[in-house]
């Protein structure tokens, strides 16, 4: 078969977030495990060959204009979530937002099939969209092959030092989005600071733990970027906080094998690709159980994502565990992580083609 795939969150803004991560470890996997297809890529404005039988747009915004007026041939539609539309209250569309809705729903009614990330994805497209469960395939996404356990400690002593981490930290990758709930990690981490639950160090001392947040974000201006930086400021948590931004792929896998706990405290994620990769860099995982992480979380701690104190309870339990629970928790995540692989996602990527043709 004969596919063409847009490849335009490659070259856009969304290279290095979750949709361009994603587009480009699916044509990865597509030509690594899929060779009996032949693959084409465009971006938007260019025509698509006369011979091409599918095309594929592996990506969807609720609010922008990503779809062509008219489709070509048989055509497949990634939505990765709908969440600007489960929650707007907290992402207000405004008059040209609503009208783009009702043109991009219009256009996504069009497609043979409907591919989502996980079941609380296809939950949200029937229920706001009114798409049938039967037009729509849900295929779980996996980390990335790079995310790994690290043996080497010249390496990871390498890596704590140029980016000047502590001993202990409790790790976030991500966007500040409403729904990524960071003022509930804030004030999480605010309370694991007071607690006396916090284990002692070697020599007798109360260990200290700070909080590395990982993502450009954190570093821009935006609204949401202030009200981070003034409760930091208010709280008097700036000593305790270390915003790096963006980081090279290969310096973030280092990151998460240093870590001593990573937190996913999200409200709402259309799949949260940080809590697999974590699992995969061996470093216990707390995790909200809502909406799509709890279909992915596993054995990880989760969390109410609307209960700091049950967040700050997750993360002395991970802080305070034995080496041996440790261990048990790293192995039996690891465990999990593998079962999502690219290989999986390829293969069921091309079923999906097959059902549209």
């Amino acid at each position: 078969m004969n596919i063409a795939i847009d490849v335009s969150p490659l070259y856009s803004g969304h290279k290095d977030r979750g949709v361009g991560m994603y587009t480009k470890l699916l044509i990865e996997a597509l030509q690594k495990y899929e060779i009996n297809h032949s693959y084409y890529f465009f971006t938007r404005g260019q025509k698509v060959p006369n011979d091409i039988e599918l095309v594929h747009y592996p990506y969807f915004d609720p609010y922008f204009i990503t779809l062509p007026f008219v489709f070509v041939k048989p055509t497949i539609i990634t939505v990765h979530d709908l969440i600007p539309l489960v929650y707007p209250e907290h992402f207000p569309a405004g008059v040209r937002g609503a009208l783009k809705w009702q043109y991009q729903r219009m256009q996504l009614k069009r497609a043979k099939r409907i591919i989502v990330d996980s079941q609380s994805s296809l939950r949200d497209i029937e229920r706001i969209g009114g798409f049938p469960a039967s037009l729509i395939d849900v295929i779980h996404l996996a980390a990335s092959p790079e995310f790994r356990h690290i043996t080497d400690p010249r390496a990871l002593a390498r890596i704590k030092k140029q980016y000047h981490l502590p001993d202990r930290f409790i790790l976030y990758v991500g966007d500040v989005n409403w729904n990524k709930n960071i003022m509930g990690m804030l004030e999480a981490f605010q309370k694991v600071k007071c607690s006396p639950r916090l284990s002692i160090g070697e020599a007798g001392q109360m260990s200290s733990v700070k909080l590395v947040l990982v993502g450009k974000a954190f570093l821009q201006e935006s609204v949401e970027a202030h009200n981070i930086n003034g409760y930091i400021t208010t709280h008097k948590l700036d000593n305790e906080i270390i915003k790096l931004g963006a980081i090279p792929l290969e310096d973030l896998v280092g990151i998460y094998n240093i870590a001593s706990v990573y937190l996913q405290p999200s409200f709402y994620e259309g799949f949260g690709l940080p809590v697999l990769e974590a699992m995969a860099c061996g470093v216990p995982v707390v995790s909200s159980r809502t909406s799509s992480l709890a279909e992915i979380a596993g054995p990880a701690i989760t969390v109410d994502s609307d209960n700091p104190q049950d967040i700050a309870r997750g993360l002395l339990e991970a802080l305070a565990m034995t080496p041996g629970k440790r261990k048990t928790l790293v192995n039996a995540q690891a465990k999990w992580a593998h079962q999502f692989s690219w290989e999986h996602v390829a293969h069921q990527t091309v079923i999906s083609y097959e059902k549209a043709r």
